[in-house]
Parts: structure tokens; sequence; C-alpha cells
């Protein structure tokens, strides 16, 4: 029997768009031999990018004004945009989906393994921080884009049943997957390039955040906690919520802006822990910091609950602390429950505990996953598989 033939669908591909789902489309490419897809592509014309001068196809979208700095401004399009794609010459579909890739449209005889990072946010999770703090979620204009995402969420929630195996990227996304698609997903680990993060045991005198600054990353409260506690944050990433930030900011809080890998590598490596406020669905950038054997404070919940471990539960094997509200006295009390008990957290642990989550684990729990869901959906080729 001939090797079956695969495509691969992603959701963009521009040099902005580095975060985790870009990572998980990467490495798919070292092991599968796909053709891939996409709503637009401006990598293959990058000298810089691994995906440089490949045949990528594309939609209708490419074209169209203004899409390189984001086509999400496209938002009521997206979902007909993917649809266009036009996939019969492939036996195995593979979507990497954050919004709308997983909702090709498929054949009977055609495999479809959706890799999902988390359902459609803004119009699940983030509909309310979306209209708030948008003009176009308020007065005329706001009754509008509520129509467009309540006909998203339907047309979200339909494509979600194109798909015949459905992956999550952690426990919490596979729980919101079932809330929004009532379908199971197998949980697989993304893979985090740990050697890439320099181990350092000696830590310097400062706290440490990556973000991108949007409101839904809290980085305020960040922020806020810090200026009450007086001690030296550095605050890298940017975003719309950059210059708010810079008003907040006491001269002790330092943000840098957009910053190169190197810098964030060795800034990361050095930094007595790392903070992160928001709510993720796995939070790559925790475990990266526990590669560099920084211990992590981390609000308590989403994927950080997968991803680090309490001391106060884990008191021989911990490599951070969580604090339980997303207000800065929650985080105040973390930061000094952790001054307290440093001595306790031990660089080569949280160094071991993020090898778990290694490129080298994603491959093989991934590849496993499509070889067997390929023979399942072979075997029983009149029936529903399995989800």
């Amino acid at each position: 029997m001939p090797s079956p033939k695969y495509a691969l669908v992603h959701e963009w591909l521009t040099p902005a768009a580095t975060g985790g789902s870009e990572l998980v489309v990467k490495e798919i490419l070292k092991h599968i031999d796909a053709d891939l897809y996409a709503l637009i592509d401006f990598e293959s014309t990058n000298p810089d990018s691994y995906l440089f001068k490949r045949k990528i196809g594309t939609t209708f979208l490419q074209q169209f004004p203004l899409a390189r700095q984001g086509v999400q401004k496209y938002l009521p399009l997206l979902p007909i945009a993917i649809e266009q794609l036009d996939l019969r010459e492939y036996d195995v579909i593979l979507s990497s989906a954050h919004a709308v890739a997983k909702g090709v449209i498929t054949l009977p005889q055609q495999l479809h393994i959706c890799y999902c990072h988390t359902p459609m946010r803004y119009a699940w999770d983030l509909t309310f921080d979306y209209l708030n703090n948008s003009p176009a979620g308020r007065g005329l204009p706001g009754i509008l884009t509520r129509y467009i995402l309540h006909r998203l969420r339907q047309w979200d929630a339909i494509s979600a049943n194109r798909v015949d195996y459905l992956i999550a990227n952690s426990q919490h996304t596979a729980r919101r997957i079932w809330r929004c698609y009532r379908r199971q997903a197998e949980v697989i680990y993304p893979p985090v390039n740990i050697e890439r993060f320099p181990f350092q045991a000696e830590k310097q005198d400062y706290y440490l955040t990556v973000s991108r600054l949007v409101s839904y990353k809290q980085v305020s409260i960040i922020v806020q906690a810090f200026n009450m506690l007086g001690r030296p944050l550095v605050v890298i990433g940017t975003g719309p919520e950059l210059g708010r930030l810079r008003q907040l900011a006491k001269p002790h809080v330092q943000l840098l802006g957009a910053q190169p890998d190197r810098v964030v590598e060795k800034h990361m490596a050095n930094a007595q822990a790392f903070v992160y406020a928001a709510c993720e669905d796995f939070g790559m950038v925790l475990v990266e910091a526990q590669a560099c054997g920084t211990p992590v404070i981390a609000y308590a919940a989403g994927g950080a609950l997968e991803t680090v471990r309490d001391l106060r539960q884990h008191p021989d094997g911990g490599t951070g602390l969580f604090f339980a509200a997303q207000t800065g006295e929650s985080l105040v009390e973390a930061v000094k429950i952790f001054e307290q008990s440093r001595g306790k957290l031990h660089p080569e642990i949280a160094r071991s505990h993020a090898a778990q989550f290694d490129a080298k684990a994603f491959e093989q729990s991934y590849l496993a996953f499509v070889e067997r869901c390929y023979h399942d959906f072979q075997s029983h080729p009149n029936s529903r598989p399995t989800p």
C-alpha cells in the first residue's frame, strides 16, 4: 500500500507569528512530508524563515490590503476563506488550529486530525474582553460585532464536526474543547525547544515577565504588584498596552519592549523568578523559564497547573508558586512567600521538570497518534472514528 499523501493546514504564516502554534507546525514538518496551506503566507518570501521558498497554498485573503499586518481584521471572512482550500488530492489532512484551520472541507474517504491550540478565543472565552476593549464593541457597531461573533460561534461549533480526531495541547484546552464542541480530545503537549534556553544556577536580583502586552495577559497586575513591592521587575514584550504600562510603572520597573531572542534568553536565565498572570491554554514560556532553572510565580489556572509544580504541594520537587487571584495583592503575597522559600527551590529540578515537554516527547506522541488514527480509519472505513 502506498504511503498516504498529507496536507498540513495552519491559520496564517507571517514573520510576526512566532508563537507555540507555529512551533507545532515547524515540528510536524520535520517528521511528516506534507504540503502546507494557510489563509495567508508571507514566510515563503522571508529569507530568515525556515519556510523560505517553500510552496504554500493560500486563499483569496492573500491579496487583501494589509493582510500581512494581521488577517484577523477580516474576521467575518475567515471561515469562508478556509473553506475555499481544495484538498481533495490528499489522504490525510492535518490541521494546526487556534481559529479556523479545522474548518477545511474534506471528503468522506479523507482522514482529518486537528491539533487544537484553543477554541477560537475571541469567539468564546474572550468575547467580552474583545467587546469592552475595542471601539467595534460599542454603540451601533457593537450590535453588528455581537452578531458576527454569534455567527462565528455557530460556524466554529459546526466545523469541529468536520474533524475525525482532535488533539488538545493541555488538559485545560481539552476541557474547553468539550465545553465548546462536546468532543473528546487526546492531550499531547506542544514541543518546547529546551536546548535553546541556557541553564543558569546563579540568579540575579530581578524578576521577569515576557509577554505580548494585550489586556488578557494581565501584565498590568504584575506591574502594580511590583510597584507595591518595590522590587526590580523587567518586562519584555510589546503590544497595545505598552504605553499605558509605561505610565503605570515606577522607576524600578523596566519595560524593554520587544527584544531579540538572545536578550530574552539571557534575562530568563538570570532572573530570580519568572512571573506570569494570564490564564494560558498551555503556557510555553513557563516551561522555557523552568528550562533555564528559573522558578515560576504564576496565576493558578489553565495550563500552568500542568507545567509548574507548586512548592507547597511538592516540597521536594517544586518548581515555583501559584497565586490564587488575578490581583496585585494576591501576587504580592505570592512573591513574599517565594522570597521566604526560595532556598527550597532548586534550579536543577526545574530544568529536569521542563525536559518532559521537549520536542522529542512531542514527536513520539504525535506520530504515534497519527499512525494509530490512520490505522483505525483504514480498518473501519464505513464507521465514524471514536473521538
